[in-house]
């Protein structure tokens, strides 16, 4: 630790205070989760709804998709409304009707303004006040209101069923026909939309806000934004600009010069080392990453296409096989299988070199059944996912074998623990590698921050355990974040920039005071804002304000090292000049250029963009998130996996040579395809779609009516162009690996 005393203890000041707040405003999630209360009740004693009816419901909700068919509190898919958004609207205006009738004998519509103003002040009264009584855990409701969840509640059986009468509402919204075949599974998940909305309209007590922070905008009731969501937006963008400058000024006084590069070798130093058994044996790992991602992509212009055309491709009905709910779930949960074997892979490809060139007992035996075992899980988690959706799994096993209904941890349960169990054998098979290599005198700075991430990179998975199939939804949501944000963009980033810093130092390209200093500092820079950041998915999730603070302070920190990401690029993109043997690798060092731009792109401009609380109030839910999304997980992530699967076939195939017109043509086309697939289609329809939120209300941004307007449509059949010229370029990496892996090597 001497040298790096102070990055050290930058880092640790920096985990600890940031996991601090992230584990204290977490109780915070727990104690002011909006209630579920024992029963909702009419004024005359009539059970509504009761705790058990909206849990059963929420079983119900995942076992049809969940968030991959529509969304709750804007958590979700986008071709369907946002249930929350969507019942609540529609209960609003049949409440209105019927008071209207009641009052003046004719619909909401036909009253004068005074008229429709003197009802909608008594609607507001009626909804934003809660009358829940702690005392006796209930809720009660007007008989009035209890008329108009009742004739919601008709409307949404029709939906989920295979009413003749909404099927091309279902066709509109890509659901496929029978979507939940039990009528009283049905009234018991209208049960938990009820609630999520009840919970979207109710302030909580003490205070002028609903539990979920006024969202979702809903002019009928003043659901705007809070003052305090204004003011932290305020917050966020001061502490960016600040940051940034902050960062420049760092980045020119304080980074030091006083160390030259170091000469590169002759021969690249990696390729001298022989390879080991357990090494020869990645190449499967390699096969298995590039047929997930062919896969992925494809699935990908299947489920675009459902956003078109609902039911069909190309006139051809396969919904029922493999309807919209289930090319989503297995297009997300495809991309996390082939990034994360990817990362998975590196780490097994550097455990031997950290290990002095050679493998500890039994490695391949490990290495081999690791696989097989990541095949039997993602076997098991693809056929789970069909049986839950198609109904065929029996309800009381779809949270254990078929679809949890959470996106990005869409397994079953039982698939998830075998994931888990897959992750920790990892971390054993790395650290039987590891340990002995501290033995070995000399700097194990960059060796310990390495291992950390390793150790993080086994152990955080485990978060998703925290919750359970009838856990309340705001406490999923916390510890779900833990995984999408923590687990993936935290700590695999750290993992990536340690591997990365490690691999250029082995290959004698930089110092190992430089590599280590830099992974260090990017390590706390990376943390300073991630950690406590993972609360801006969570601003209106049933939280609080602090969260919304915290999350919004510390997210606009996030976007600040992704500032000097072009000097990154500059810099990796310059090592394929340092010496001629870099030539050979110069596709992976494109890949890791193509990183740098994408997460200074993807995650910082299109991330900033939906992270302030003021904005997210407007486009969560709508088709701005997807844009981040897709530039972020694949730009960064997606890339920087295919990077190092180049990498290793580089070195597990020692004669190979990398066709370079055919990887041109595939590295170029991924990204003109991903940049086309964003800024012709999904960002577009985005800032339609806010517009639309902002003037009218989120109901509306996602309402069948709005989305089918011819401009959406042909937006959305435009996004075409992008899909196919991805999918060339995604085919044709793929092509390459396994012509590689075909290649024998003397």
């Amino acid at each position: 630790m001497a040298g790096y005393r102070k990055l050290w203890w930058t880092l640790i000041a920096v985990l600890a205070i940031t996991f601090g707040l992230l584990g204290y405003f977490g109780t915070e999630v727990y104690r002011e989760a909006p209630p579920i209360p024992d029963k909702f009740m009419s004024t005359n004693g009539k059970v509504i709804a009761t705790e058990e009816s909206v849990l059963d419901g929420q079983t119900a909700w995942q076992s049809v998709g969940g968030m991959q068919l529509g969304s709750i509190w804007g958590h979700g898919a986008y071709q369907a409304p946002d249930w929350t958004a969507d019942w609540l609207h529609r209960e609003l205006l049949a409440w209105l009707d019927i008071r209207a009738n009641e009052v003046f004998g004719k619909p909401y519509e036909q009253l004068a303004g005074s008229q429709q103003n003197q009802l909608e002040y008594e609607l507001k009264e009626e909804y934003r006040t809660n009358t829940y009584d702690k005392a006796s855990d209930t809720v009660i409701l007007s008989e009035r209101r209890i008329q108009a969840i009742e004739q919601t509640g008709e409307y949404y059986s029709k939906l989920f069923s295979d009413d003749p009468e909404l099927r091309p509402t279902r066709v509109n919204y890509a659901m496929k026909e029978n979507t939940l075949p039990s009528e009283a599974r049905r009234a018991v998940m209208n049960d938990f939309f009820f609630w999520t909305a009840w919970a979207a309209s109710t302030e909580r007590f003490d205070s002028d806000i609903t539990y979920t922070n006024n969202w979702p905008h809903e002019t009928l009731i003043d659901n705007v934004p809070s003052a305090e969501n204004i003011i932290w937006s305020i917050v966020s963008v001061i502490l960016l600009i600040a940051g940034v400058g902050f960062l420049i000024w760092a980045w020119a006084f304080l980074r030091q010069h006083d160390e030259e590069d170091p000469v590169a070798p002759e021969h690249d130093p990696i390729a001298k080392i022989k390879l080991t058994p357990s090494q020869k044996a990645l190449g499967k790992y390699l096969f298995i990453v590039v047929a997930l991602f062919s896969l992925q992509v494809l699935l990908g212009g299947l489920t675009a296409h459902y956003t078109v055309e609902g039911q069909e491709f190309y006139g051809i009905n396969i919904s029922e096989w493999f309807p919209y709910s289930l090319t989503r779930t297995w297009h997300i949960q495809a991309a996390m299988f082939w990034i994360a074997t990817g990362f998975l892979a590196a780490g097994l490809f550097l455990a031997p070199i950290i290990n002095g060139g050679k493998d500890p007992k039994y490695q391949k035996l490990g290495v081999d059944i690791l696989f097989w075992a990541l095949v039997l899980v993602v076997a098991g988690t693809f056929i789970g996912n069909w049986l839950a959706i198609a109904q065929i799994m029996p309800e009381h096993l779809n949270f254990w074998l078929g679809h949890q209904g959470y996106e990005y941890v869409d397994l079953g349960r039982l698939w998830q623990i075998g994931k888990f169990l897959g992750i920790v054998f990892w971390l054993v098979l790395m650290m039987r590698c590891v340990v002995g290599a501290f033995k070995v005198k000399g700097d194990k700075n960059l060796l310990a921050l390495f291992t950390a991430s390793v150790v993080a990179i086994g152990l955080f998975y485990g978060a998703g355990f925290f919750y359970g199939e009838r856990t309340h939804i705001s406490i999923m949501e916390y510890w779900r974040w833990w995984i999408v944000h923590l687990w993936v963009e935290g700590f695999f980033e750290v993992f990536a920039t340690a591997s990365l810093a490690f691999i250029f130092h082995s290959m004698g390209l930089v110092s190992r005071r430089m590599a280590t200093v830099a992974a260090l500092a990017s390590a706390s820079l990376f943390m300073l804002g991630g950690v406590p950041g993972t609360f801006h998915h969570l601003y209106f999730a049933g939280t609080t304000t602090p969260v919304m603070a915290v999350g919004a302070t510390f997210s606009a920190l996030e976007v600040v090292p992704l500032i000097v990401l072009g000097y990154e690029a500059w810099e990796n993109y310059s090592l394929q000049k340092r010496a001629t043997w870099m030539q050979r690798i110069k596709w992976p060092l494109l890949c890791f250029v193509a990183v740098a731009f994408w997460n200074m792109l993807g995650a910082g401009v299109l991330g900033f963009m939906i992270n302030p609380p003021i904005s997210l109030y407007y486009v969560q839910g709508l088709n701005t998130t997807p844009t981040h999304a897709h530039a972020a997980l694949f730009g960064v992530y997606g890339f920087l996996a295919l990077g190092f699967v180049l990498l290793i076939l580089r070195y597990i195939r020692p004669n190979l040579q990398f066709d370079e017109k055919l990887m041109k043509m595939a590295f170029w086309t991924m990204n003109i395809g991903l940049a086309l697939m964003l800024f012709t289609s999904l960002l577009p329809v985005g800032f339609i779609q806010f517009y639309a939120a902002a003037s009218e209300g989120l109901w509306y941004a996602r309402s069948e009516a709005f989305m089918q307007q011819p401009l959406l449509q042909n937006l959305r059949w435009f996004r075409t162009l992008g899909d196919m010229v991805f999918i060339v370029g995604a085919l044709g990496i793929s092509w390459q690996v396994v012509k590689g892996l075909k290649h024998k090597s003397d």
